[in-house]
C-alpha cells in the first residue's frame, strides 16, 4: 500500500488521532462488506479519501459486488495497513474501522478527487456514487503491546470546533496555489522528498495538506490538528521555514 510511516511527531500516542493521521495518508484500503445473498463477509479493494473531520469517503460503482451488499446492509469495515514493504509484515500500524456506510453529499466529491485526481475521469458516470463510512469504532495494532479499541469519539474531529478550516479550504487553497508556489514547491521536494514539478495543494483540513503534481498526490501533515485559518497559515509559514532551512543547509 505503499508508504504509510507517519512522522515521530505526528504520533500522538494517542490511537485515535494517529489512526486518523494514517487515514488521510492511504489512498486505498481493504472493504469488508456483508454479501446479500448469504451474510457471508466479503473482502475487496477501494480507493479512499477523507471528508474535513476524518470520515472516510469512497467513491464506488453501482455494479461492484460490494456496492450491491452494501446497498442491502450497510455495516462495513476498513483496513488500512501501515506495515512496511520490508522486514517483519506485522511491523507497523495497522487500523480496522468499522460503522455503516451512507451516501455522501456534493461536498465528499471535492475532497475525494484532491486525493484522487484520476478518478475525474469516471466519477461522473452515472453507475458511480460518493460514499462515507460513518464510524463507530475501530481498532489500532502499532507493535507489540499496543493495541487499543477507539471510539469514533476519539476518531473523528469534532464538526463544530474545526468547521472554520473547512469552511476557509477553497480560500487557503486558491492562496496558496496563485501566491506561494514556491512554498508550494519545496514542501514537496524538501520536506516529503518528491521530484520538482507542477506541484499545487489539492486539499486543506484540520490534519495537513494533499499536494498533487499530474497522478501523484503527497500528504503533507501538520505537526496538530488546528482549528482556524490562521492557525493553518501559522502551520504553513512554520513549514516553509524548516524546508528553506533544509535547502539552505544542503
Amino acid at each position: 500500500m505503499g508508504d504509510l510511516s507517519l512522522p515521530a511527531d505526528t504520533e500522538t500516542q494517542l490511537p485515535g488521532p494517529t489512526a486518523r493521521c494514517l487515514l488521510r495518508k492511504a489512498r486505498k484500503a481493504a472493504l469488508g462488506t456483508l454479501q446479500e445473498a448469504s451474510g457471508a463477509p466479503l473482502v475487496t479493494l477501494a480507493t479512499v479519501a477523507t471528508d474535513p473531520f476524518g470520515a472516510p469517503l469512497l467513491l464506488l460503482s453501482g455494479l461492484a459486488w460490494h456496492t450491491r451488499n452494501l446497498l442491502a446492509d450497510g455495516r462495513a469495515s476498513l483496513l488500512i495497513d501501515g506495515t512496511g514493504p520490508e522486514g517483519d509484515p506485522l511491523e507497523g500500524i495497522r487500523v480496522s474501522l468499522w460503522g455503516r456506510i451512507s451516501q455522501a453529499g456534493d461536498e465528499a466529491r471535492g475532497r475525494f478527487l484532491a486525493h484522487h485526481p484520476s478518478a475525474s475521469y469516471y466519477a461522473d458516470f452515472k453507475d458511480f456514487a460518493f460514499y462515507r463510512l460513518d464510524v463507530e469504532g475501530g481498532h489500532s495494532v502499532a507493535g507489540f503491546g499496543r493495541i487499543v479499541t477507539f471510539g469514533a469519539q476519539d476518531f473523528l474531529l469534532d464538526s463544530a470546533q474545526f468547521a472554520p478550516v473547512a469552511d476557509a479550504e477553497a480560500r487557503i487553497v486558491s492562496h496558496m496555489n496563485e501566491d506561494h508556489a514556491d512554498a508550494v514547491a519545496l514542501y514537496a521536494t524538501k520536506l516529503l522528498g518528491a521530484e520538482a514539478g507542477d506541484w499545487k495543494i489539492s486539499a486543506v483540513d484540520p490534519d495537513g495538506c494533499d499536494l498533487v503534481n499530474g497522478k501523484t498526490v503527497l500528504r503533507l501533515p501538520f505537526e496538530r490538528p488546528v482549528c482556524t485559518a490562521e492557525e493553518v497559515r501559522k502551520e504553513l509559514v512554520a513549514l516553509v521555514k524548516k524546508a528553506r532551512g533544509m535547502e539552505a543547509a544542503a
